[in-house]
């Protein structure tokens, strides 16, 4: 059974939810999302809010109830408060630089690397050495993070590179004389 399934999604003021067949939609202050849910769950508008349940008793069913419900619960959240994700930049003149759509990083190549956001996603760098990744979809946001992360992930030795805020490194032992 699925204890988080079994809670239902409150819906905030503010924040308007609609079902059509499979498909949840809704509205908020920060913009519009929806979600095809599967079809071995069903999903309902009740007073509490929106209550995701399994058709059927089959395991299939079961692990699409609690994933269900994550998803619509992300898009509610996503609608109203929005997410985002923390990246910070390690080592001797590496840093970042938000250029309109775009984010300059320089990360000890022979060029700077340029990575344009996509659309529905914001990037501000409040410091040179600290990017922050905002946006109304979860799986977009956590996205664009990994994709910048890959640029130069944090090395064993040292440290340096870029990791998600408070990520913690496994330090290695360097070389002994």
């Amino acid at each position: 059974m699925s204890r988080i399934g079994k809670k239902p999604v409150p819906v905030p003021s503010g924040v308007t939810a609609t079902i059509n067949g499979q498909t949840v939609a809704v509205k908020g202050p920060k913009g519009e999302l929806s979600f095809v849910v599967n079809d071995l769950v069903l999903v309902e508008m009740t007073d509490d809010g929106i209550k995701v349940d399994p058709r059927v008793d089959s395991k299939p069913a079961r692990a699409m109830w609690g994933m269900s419900r994550t998803m619509v619960e992300n898009i509610v959240t996503g609608v109203s408060k929005g997410f985002e994700k923390r990246l910070e930049i390690t080592g001797v003149g590496y840093r970042a630089q938000a250029q309109g759509r775009n984010l300059q990083l320089a990360l000890g190549f022979s060029h700077d690397v340029v990575h344009p956001m996509p659309e529905g996603i914001d990037v501000a760098c409040p410091k040179p050495t600290e990017v922050v990744i905002t946006g109304i979809d979860k799986q977009r946001v956590g996205q664009v993070a990994a994709e910048i992360r890959d640029y130069r992930p944090p090395e064993p030795y040292k440290g340096k590179g870029i990791r998600y805020a408070g990520e913690y490194i496994v330090r290695k032992e360097g070389k002994k004389k």
